[in-house]
């Protein structure tokens, strides 16, 4: 059965564009607009603050929203993914006369899976003033009208609009309160967010920006609410990230708020003004402008630092934060996950060349002692807990740098990957007695195996992690999307949880002795053994010069395939000195060989794929695939096309597997035929934010992910690990609607 849950951050995207398209034709079936209308989410109506207008003059008018239950739309900054109220106004004013825009209330937060949007629920009312021409003749009534366009959203988002018009008196003296919303405009007005007459400040501390806010309204403001329920709305959605928390500190004259730095301070943008609002508890709201620079006097000091992004329980999907309680629960249900994801990675095809090192050394375990054994386990263990520990730290210290990463991210370098190929080749060529290093398991020196065997256990554990990690398999997904969005010390615990799930089997077969006896007596046969078990390290070289070839394209391969040729001469000449052929000179060459590896898989590793290359059509398990994009799929999904997407990666095993198998019978292929299917392929095997953002909509952080769209339906996901059924199924219930 395939897991269905509905999508996040595509959705907007499509849904946005598909209404651009569709609007032309609702609009030609339309009623002659009126001040009221209902659409399938919302009742919207066109109101004025007065009864009148008068020439030369500013009125008031609000569109004014009752959003259905559990429904929201969007402030004028939506955060991480949404679209803001517009207002079309072509054609729909008398001459002379201008609108402007909308005075917007302050939001509310609602958290969607990793995504911190700014909303409203229940009902919302949003002011603009309209100036009037001082030609504007009294007595006679002008008709003003315009087209709204609203995203309105719970589990699923749909573009809504409505073209309201509204006849408008002009008189030459005050005219009275509007009876139904002249009280409401008026209040809004009063409530909305105005310029706090402060001094603002801001600048960068490392991760984090400082905004310092002293005197006028903020002064009086912090003193009437305190800072337990500060937060800054910025009106930029790149200056800070959204979903992080904020911290803010009292001062005597103000207060000092700690945000995480966003897209423009990461990437080196110049943001020369910090500009939004800041809400202390709904009813103290007030606008910033800040400039670059230090810390302003008084601003903080009285208090602790309070972590302000816990909802006040007044926003429609839950605040950013949590109790302790909940906190702990998160944490403990994604590190059990997590552990069984590892302990099944066991079983997945990343780690089947790396089953050979292990096989090699369950098989010498009736020649160790029991003290012996247990001390390789634990050091296996230490070597994969070592390696995902560093792999955790790299992510927190991207995370920090504002990159966007995923699981599997280290093999997108074409570097990395060329080293990983370089060490797959010299383990098999290893294993295949060119050279020995550490164990040899025809026996040698006890000392010396003893000493190799811990180094060896050790080794063996890191190279499981490199190549296990770009396997996301069952009960991964949601504990390593979970742990990428979390403070650090969740994602270590996250990322140790798996260490732990993959070493398990081993640790248990080195402590439990009764396992070891079940094992063959060792003999001649270990040797042959240990030569087979080459072939497939030489296979998994292979298949990384494929990933880096698809990196870095074939310009890249000379480079790699020399620094391989260097490095086996090395690795030879280091076992003619081990079978006593002129050591001394021989280590000589063989490190000169080595060190000369590292300059050519450099060289290679620089090469970079050309970006017509990476956007052009492509041929997948038999079917001629395009690019995905979220506006290919907005397309398709309007002329009622079936869209299967997939996101993959040249360095993903399980995706490899996937395409080879499930996805390349004859059954799916009649399935696509059949129904018209469209094949979208998002490849990750390079950087690609886009790709990045999409997979966190959907809760993961890497690959395999697939998705099928339905006409105006949001995407089913499938499982991990395909099989023909499921695709098929899938694809005809989306051309079914």
């Amino acid at each position: 059965m395939a897991y269905r849950r509905p999508g996040q951050s595509l959705r907007f995207g499509l849904m946005a564009l598909a209404a651009v398209w569709l609007a032309p034709l609702a609009a030609s079936a339309a009623p002659a607009p009126g001040p009221t209308a209902k659409t399938a989410h919302l009742e919207l109506e066109l109101a004025a603050e007065a009864t009148a207008a008068q020439p030369g003059g500013t009125v008031y008018l609000a569109l004014h929203q009752k959003i259905a239950k559990g429904w929201h739309t969007y402030w004028r900054n939506p955060g991480d993914a949404g679209e803001a109220t517009t207002a079309d106004w072509k054609k729909g004013l008398p001459p002379g006369w201008k609108a402007g825009e909308f005075v917007w209330p302050t939001p509310e937060r609602a958290m969607t899976g990793p995504l911190m949007n700014y909303v409203y629920s229940d009902e919302v009312t949003l002011p603009f003033p309209v100036e009037v021409p001082a030609s504007a003749v009294a007595g006679q009534t002008a008709t003003l009208t315009a087209t709204f366009n609203l995203l309105v959203c719970k589990d699923v988002c749909v573009p809504e609009d409505a073209t309201l018009s509204i006849k408008l008196p002009v008189s030459a003296g005050s005219a009275a309160p509007d009876p139904r919303y002249g009280k409401l405009i008026a209040a809004t007005l009063a409530a909305a967010p105005k310029p706090a007459g402060a001094k603002a400040t801001f600048w960068r501390e490392g991760a984090v920006l400082k905004l310092s806010i002293a005197g006028g309204a903020a002064r009086t403001a912090v003193k009437a609410a305190g800072v337990a329920h500060a937060y800054f709305y910025p009106f930029s959605g790149t200056v800070i990230d959204h979903a992080k928390p904020q911290k803010a500190r009292a001062g005597k004259e103000g207060l000092t708020l700690t945000l995480p730095a966003g897209y423009d301070f990461t990437h080196g943008k110049a943001v020369n003004e910090l500009s939004g609002v800041i809400s202390l508890d709904r009813t103290h709201s007030f606008e910033i402008k800040a400039m670059p620079g230090t810390a302003l006097a008084d601003a903080a000091g009285v208090g602790p630092e309070l972590a302000t992004t816990v909802d006040d329980g007044k926003g429609p999907a839950g605040g950013a934060g949590g109790g302790t309680g909940s906190d702990l629960a998160a944490l403990l249900s994604a590190a059990g996950s997590a552990f069984l994801g590892g302990l099944i990675l066991n079983l997945m095809p990343c780690v089947f060349p790396v089953l050979a090192i292990k096989a090699a050394a369950l098989a010498r375990h009736n020649q160790l002692s029991h003290g012996q054994a247990r001390m390789e386990g634990l050091l296996y263990l230490a070597g994969v807990l070592a390696t995902f520990l560093l792999l955790a730290g790299a992510v927190i210290a991207a995370r920090a740098a504002g990159q966007s990463v995923g699981w599997g991210f280290q093999l997108q370098s074409p570097g990395v990957v060329a080293a990983l190929a370089l060490v797959m080749l010299a383990v098999a060529l290893n294993l295949s007695g060119v050279f020995e290093i550490g164990l040899s398991l025809q026996g040698l020196g006890s000392g010396l195996a003893q000493h190799g065997g811990a180094v060896g256990a050790f080794f063996t554990g890191v190279l499981a992690v490199a190549v296990a990690a770009p396997c996301l398999g069952p009960f991964l997904g949601a504990s390593v999307g979970w742990a990428f969005t979390q403070p650090p010390a969740a994602t270590l615990a996250v990322f140790a949880a798996i260490g732990l799930g993959l070493a398990s089997p081993f640790v248990a077969i080195a402590f439990v002795p009764a396992v070891a006896r079940l094992l063959p007596k060792p003999g001649a046969w270990m040797d042959g053994l240990k030569k087979a078990l080459a072939f497939p390290m030489y296979g998994a070289a292979a298949w990384l010069a494929w990933v880096f070839a698809r990196e870095t394209g074939v310009d890249g391969l000379p480079f790699l395939f020399a620094a391989a040729i260097v490095l086996s001469l090395s690795v030879w000449l280091w076992g003619a000195s081990q079978r006593g052929v002129a050591p001394a000179l021989m280590r000589v060459f063989a490190i000169l060989a080595l060190i000369a590896t590292g300059p050519l898989a450099f060289a290679g590793s620089q090469m970079t794929l050309p970006a017509e290359a990476s956007n052009a059509p492509s041929t997948t398990a038999g079917f001629v695939t395009e690019p995905w994009s979220p506006e290919r799929v907005a397309a398709l999904q309007v002329e009622g096309r079936p869209v299967f997407v997939d996101f993959t990666a040249a360095w993903c095993v399980t995706c490899q597997v996937n395409e080879r198998t499930a996805l390349a019978t004859d059954s799916v292929k009649a399935a696509f035929a059949r129904d018209r299917a469209v094949y979208l392929k998002a490849d990750w095997t390079n950087r690609n934010p886009e790709i990045a953002k999409a997979l966190a909509a959907q809760g993961r952080s890497g690959v395999p992910l697939y998705l099928v769209y339905g006409k105006g339906a949001q995407p089913v996901v499938l499982p991990q690990l395909l099989s023909e059924g499921i695709v098929v199924e899938d694809l005809d219930n989306a051309a079914r609607g």
